[in-house]
């Protein structure tokens, strides 16, 4: 394969990546950095993508040879599990200091504007849960039992929702109201899984290594004064902090080896999305020479105990034994590398997997379990996860 990387003119320069990545293209974007590509040049397993892209014959026409070609995807759940990756035929980057890079493999063309804006419209849709509510709340109660017992330290229970239309569900437009409500999470769109994460899990930028694992949380209102004291609340918790330093902890641990400096904050803050808020600590250090590519980090990372448990092996077996739950790629991570093994990852959170034909779209929401956790409380917890793309799907 050949690429050609270019830095894009004005018009394409200003196209939104939501509408690149429309209904059938590929997006990777936070704050309005990231990506969108339209096309397949190529689909590899996720661990042959380094190689991949690095075998792609590059003409880099950017002045500081910032350039070329990138593969996005995702690695699902399971450690080591086969996950996949598409190097798009035309894809657009916006990078954090403005620049705006074109690259098109292969002398592909690729019209990026979208043909048109997605339109309002209304559906019938039926919302069903397809985990049985008992066999949540068992499953919850056995993890707890199991973390009082001293089997594990924190386990995470998910459960499965399902949302049908009488249409197909329309993408762009879903895209478009998560960029409104969720602009500062790492939104995604690959291949039916489309979503929203609050959740860093790793990101590479030459030697520099960042993550922001999140563990413990707690509702939104609408009220500034009550969504304050719900925060102090979250912060006080021993049950959020016991859940968020086991994440802290073992993220920290998994990627000191590959660096010379690594530091975290001193304490977890707020992070607050549209419709719940979560303790966060940011991780940053530098990595070791030379740096290891991006994906080693993903695999070595995944599934954090932010959503599989701790110790990992014990917790996945308790979940496998009583979740029943189908995880796939939720719970896994989506995002992008490059051919210098740069590239950011987040957790697959926030997410729904929609159907061939559109019209169905799956959703998991989960919550970490220790001790102190509370089988309805948890309950609620995933009810409040799930709005955040239940609002962008169900339009009646």
């Amino acid at each position: 394969m050949q690429a050609i990387t270019t830095i894009a003119d004005d018009a394409t320069a200003a196209l939104d990546l939501n509408d690149i990545a429309r209904g059938d293209g590929y997006l990777f974007v936070r704050d309005g950095v990231g990506l969108a590509g339209l096309g397949v040049a190529a689909r590899v397993p996720a661990d042959d993508a380094p190689a991949a892209l690095a075998a792609i014959d590059h003409d880099d026409r950017t002045p500081d040879g910032c350039g070329g070609p990138v593969a996005v995807g995702w690695v699902p759940y399971v450690p080591g599990g086969r996950g996949e990756l598409i190097i798009p035929a035309v894809t657009l980057r916006k990078l954090p200091d403005g620049r705006r890079l074109l690259t098109v493999v292969d002398g592909a063309v690729e019209s990026l504007a979208a043909p048109f804006p997605p339109s309002p419209g209304a559906a019938a849709y039926a919302i069903e849960p397809v985990t049985p509510i008992e066999q949540y709340l068992a499953a919850v109660t056995a993890a707890r039992d199991a973390v009082r017992a001293g089997d594990l330290v924190k386990a995470v229970i998910a459960r499965e929702i399902a949302v049908t239309s009488d249409r197909p569900i329309d993408r762009h437009g879903v895209l478009q109201r998560l960029r409104a409500s969720f602009g500062s999470s790492y939104r995604y769109a690959v291949d039916g899984l489309i979503g929203a994460s609050p959740e860093l899990l790793v990101e590479v930028d030459g030697h520099e290594v960042r993550a922001h694992p999140l563990a413990g949380t707690a509702p939104r209102t609408g009220d500034p004064a009550r969504d304050a004291e719900i925060a102090a609340a979250l912060v006080d918790s021993t049950k959020n902090q016991v859940e968020h330093r086991v994440v802290i902890d073992v993220v920290h641990d998994t990627l000191l080896p590959w660096c010379s400096f690594l530091d975290w904050e001193p304490d977890p803050s707020i992070v607050a999305v549209a419709n719940v808020q979560h303790l966060g600590t940011r991780i940053e250090g530098m990595l070791s020479s030379p740096p290891p590519n991006v994906l080693e980090l993903v695999r070595a990372l995944s599934p954090t105990p932010a959503v599989g448990g701790h110790p990992r092996a014990a917790a996945m077996a308790l979940i496998a034994a009583v979740e029943g739950v189908d995880r796939g790629r939720y719970a896994g991570a989506v995002g992008w590398v490059d051919a210098t093994g740069n590239g950011a990852w987040a957790v697959t959170l926030r997410c729904a997997e929609l159907s061939p034909d559109g019209r169905r779209a799956r959703l998991i929401a989960g919550g970490g379990i220790v001790a102190d956790s509370d089988p309805l409380a948890e309950l609620a917890e995933t009810q409040a996860k799930f709005q955040a793309m239940l609002s962008a799907l169900v339009r009646p």
